[in-house]
């Protein structure tokens, strides 16, 4: 079975951090999301994969390129206008095996995927749409369903004590190559408002499964920082590169360079090549990417900083977040979202 990885969108919520990358390539824990996602579907035995490409493609073929540095085979599919979700599907669609894996590679999650396919396989119907459960249904679209875990309609939006769930769609989908004979080609088609009401009026049958696990749309700085925050707490359990010292929670990578009297308030994330300069503070909630250079005496808290930044001597940052490449001067700097991106780990 092959997994098609929409990720053609630009993240317009998350900028400026993705004012020059998609959205699924921002790093999370020093690694692109999009990387994460390959990685957990590899784990649990997807080896082909289709992703769904528009802009900044090159980014994402020069990082993850043909799959075989991780054990898959990646293919690409190229919009030459972006489709929406049931056209970039449509698009791919001679790339796609007779049963495929749907995913909206900006969606933050880890699914358990051999008890989604189990339901698919068991019920028969065209496709199945991972459902996640929410607190508040109101700002989402929630599903209404059978005792059978069909669904019988949509609600969007709904006042929170007139949702018939708290069920909403998670962005990841079982289809069977059959539904795409709904799909009209070489136009923009959106599978939430379109097609699968579609399917739900012709019979063709649409069910839902509660996926449990982690699950986040990354789609505002207040949402990624937390992501991070949950990543380093371990409440979202996705691979941490380098290794954890005795204290715990405090991840050093490769080559790192502390200097004397340094102090790393727990947790701490340190990528590969970085140098921290005498007496800085570094913590709690730091995450701070590769090659990065940190001077004598900064303190840097509740902050995520991309690859190869430079935060001179003396500098404060508290709840900030800098993309690649930053310089950031000696100043005392609270919640600032800064980005000057030209690429994301070509080397």
């Amino acid at each position: 079975m092959k997994a098609l990885f929409l990720a053609g969108g630009l993240g317009t919520r998350l900028r400026p951090l993705t004012e020059h990358l998609p959205k699924p390539m921002a790093l999370v824990g020093n690694r692109p999301w999009l990387e994460h996602l390959l990685l957990h579907y590899r784990e649990q035995g997807v080896n082909e994969f289709v992703i769904a490409v528009k802009h900044y493609r090159e980014l994402i073929e020069s990082h993850l390129g043909d799959g075989s540095k991780y054990g898959a085979r990646i293919e690409y599919a190229v919009e030459k206008e972006l489709l929406g979700t049931a056209g970039a599907i449509k698009n791919a669609e001679h790339l796609l095996s007779d049963r495929f894996i749907v995913v909206n590679a900006d969606i933050i999650h880890q699914v358990d995927l051999s008890s989604v396919l189990r339901f698919h396989s068991a019920h028969g119907g065209a496709a199945t749409i991972c459902l996640t459960e929410v607190e508040d249904p109101s700002h989402y679209g929630v599903v209404e369903q059978s005792d059978s875990g069909r669904i019988v309609r949509f609600i969007e939006k709904p006042k929170k004590e007139e949702a018939p769930s708290n069920r909403i769609n998670a962005g990841i989908y079982i289809m069977e190559r059959r539904a795409l004979d709904f799909v009209p080609a070489g136009r923009a088609v959106s599978i939430e408002k379109e097609t699968f009401p579609l399917l739900i009026d012709n019979g063709s049958g649409v069910y839902g499964h509660p996926i449990g696990g982690y699950w986040m749309d990354m789609g505002t700085k207040e949402r990624y920082r937390q992501l991070h925050w949950d990543l380093l707490d371990r409440r979202f359990p996705a691979k941490i590169d380098g290794k954890e010292m005795e204290d715990k929670s405090i991840w050093l990578g490769d080559n790192v360079r502390v200097g004397q009297g340094v102090l790393f308030v727990p947790p701490v994330m340190i990528g590969d090549d970085v140098s921290i300069g005498d007496r800085a503070i570094i913590g709690p909630y730091a995450v701070v990417g590769k090659g990065s250079r940190i001077g004598n005496y900064a303190r840097l808290a509740n902050s995520i900083l991309w690859d190869r930044c430079k935060v001179s001597a003396g500098a404060q940052l508290n709840e900030c977040i800098f993309g690649t490449a930053m310089r950031v001067g000696p100043h005392i700097l609270h919640e600032a979202v800064c980005n000057r991106i030209l690429e994301v780990q070509r080397r």
